[in-house]
């Protein structure tokens, strides 16, 4: 039974921020690409903090960040894939077979209630596997028996994927999903994304996070009204991941 998304950041734009601050100086800059180059050879960190604040956020999109997401449900599947600017290769129900039983997300709720609960739900979970494979048997050797018995799975049922998004994209997810009023298992993947990009590129992501750590709740009058603690916490996730962004450049001068 999963409890939590497993994340793993597989490959990244080389040197975002230099990257992208090259295509703010081009909007701004007649210089030919050699120079240019030049222009952004020392750190360009503050540069793009400038462009950033000014609102030219489309530079960010020559950035892209791949992850890899294990030991999550279907249900978050259909609320991940709802950000259109973002490339999913998703585990296919169709061609995988899980005839021999499938991993299921547990929810918070059904664990808080207590092991006879989670049994109670396990046992739910198997009855659903013996459905599938009722239904395979039945469709013998066709060639769709996955597709067609794949209609009994739950959305607890749980899937992989390789996810690519834009930084610009990124950091639009993160202000949604990061929310204290986001569901529970996409707030979780949001935030384990954001720990793996931010010692990457902070002066893209430091001001990444919710609404509510730039300014007002954009939530209103369903605000969860814990605003200072959330912008206490991504603020503390930004100094540490300050500390690694230090370490890795002496490492890297070294």
């Amino acid at each position: 039974m999963i409890t939590s998304p497993q994340v793993t950041l597989i490959a990244h734009t080389p040197d975002p921020v230099r990257v992208c601050a090259l295509a703010a100086r081009t909007c701004y800059s007649a210089l030919s690409l050699d120079a240019l180059m030049s222009k952004v050879e020392s750190d360009q960190s503050d540069f793009l903090r400038g462009v950033i604040r000014s609102g030219h956020h489309s530079v960010l999109e020559h950035a892209s960040f791949t992850f890899y997401v294990s030991n999550v449900s279907r249900a978050l599947l259909a609320q991940i894939t709802r950000h259109r600017i973002a490339s999913f290769s998703v585990q296919s129900q169709r061609y995988v077979s899980l005839e021999k039983g499938f991993d299921s997300v547990v929810p918070p709720r059904v664990a808080a209630l207590g092991p006879e609960a989670v049994e109670k739900y396990t046992a739910q979970m198997g009855q659903m596997a013996d459905w599938y494979r009722e239904w395979q048997d039945a469709f013998g050797d066709d060639p769709g028996a996955n597709e067609d018995a794949r209609f009994v799975l739950p959305n607890a049922c749980a899937t992989r994927l390789t996810m690519t998004m834009n930084a610009r994209e990124l950091l639009h997810f993160f202000s949604l999903r990061c929310c204290n009023r986001a569901q529970w298992e996409i707030r979780d993947l949001a935030e384990q994304m954001y720990r793996l990009v931010l010692p990457i590129a902070p002066a893209i992501f430091e001001h990444g996070g919710p609404g509510c750590v730039r300014g007002a709740c954009p939530e209103g009058s369903r605000t969860c009204g814990q605003a200072q603690q959330v912008r206490a916490h991504y603020e503390e996730l930004v100094r540490q991941a300050a500390g690694v962004s230090t370490i890795k450049s002496s490492q890297n001068d070294h």
